[in-house]
């Protein structure tokens, strides 16, 4: 018989959040749609106006739900926002919801004892549309605090994708700058969370070819250079 104990069922909180992972990240999406619209749209525009309007709210009550959800199902209490503050930070400003591969990253760590092969595959994809994701959010939330500054050098939504592409790779050209407050608290988001998400990008690259190396290496006879 075996010593190896017999694996854990996963928590009520594990199995839901394993269901509404995809739900979720589809009602993401649609948020950053409706907020698209809002942002890009010209003010005559309706019905479009009112239809994301309605999208953005609706999705919104949808991440609260899940929000009261996950924290009935853990059983800490108030704790729960403590322990779980990435999820307290997204609920309150959903554009960061593309912040959460964290923690499919972590899971990715965490599991030394099983091939990881695919799993690095799947973070590499997931991190790396995770950063368009969070550069087209803060191209918007730029945009609509810097195109009617005085002063400003962001002025289309063009200028905007712009620096968000240069400010998420870390290049700086310098020729489009947010001059806000708000603006410029953006950057410092899209600064330190680019750098995360393009991080476990080149992270799990590197780790996948050790590994396919490392079993290259394994498979070549001995005595063979």
């Amino acid at each position: 018989m075996s010593d190896r104990p017999a694996p854990q069922a996963p928590s009520r909180l594990t199995r839901w959040e394993q269901r509404t992972e995809v739900p979720l990240f589809v009602a993401s999406l649609f948020f950053l749609t409706g907020y698209a619209v809002r942002v890009l749209a010209p003010r005559h525009a309706q019905p479009w106006h009112d239809i994301s309007l309605l999208l953005v709210w609706s999705t919104w009550l949808l991440f609260i739900a899940d929000y009261a959800v996950r924290l009935r199902l853990s059983g800490l209490g108030a704790r729960f926002v403590r322990v779980h503050w990435l999820d307290t930070v997204v609920l309150v400003l959903p554009l960061l919801r593309p912040l959460r591969m964290v923690k499919v990253y972590n899971a990715v760590q965490r599991r030394h004892d099983r091939p990881r092969l695919t799993l690095y595959a799947r973070v590499m994809v997931y991190a790396g549309l995770s950063a368009g994701l969070l550069g087209f959010s803060a191209a918007l939330a730029v945009y609509r605090l810097e195109h009617l500054a005085p002063g400003a050098t962001i002025r289309t939504f063009g200028d905007s994708v712009w620096w968000a592409c240069a400010t998420l790779t870390t290049v700086g050209y310098g020729d489009a700058t947010p001059i806000t407050p708000g603006g410029r608290s953006v950057a410092v988001l899209l600064m330190v969370c680019g750098l995360a998400l393009l991080g476990a990008v080149t992270g799990s690259f590197s780790s996948w070819l050790i590994q396919v190396f490392t079993r290259e290496d394994e498979k070549r006879p001995p005595g063979r250079e």
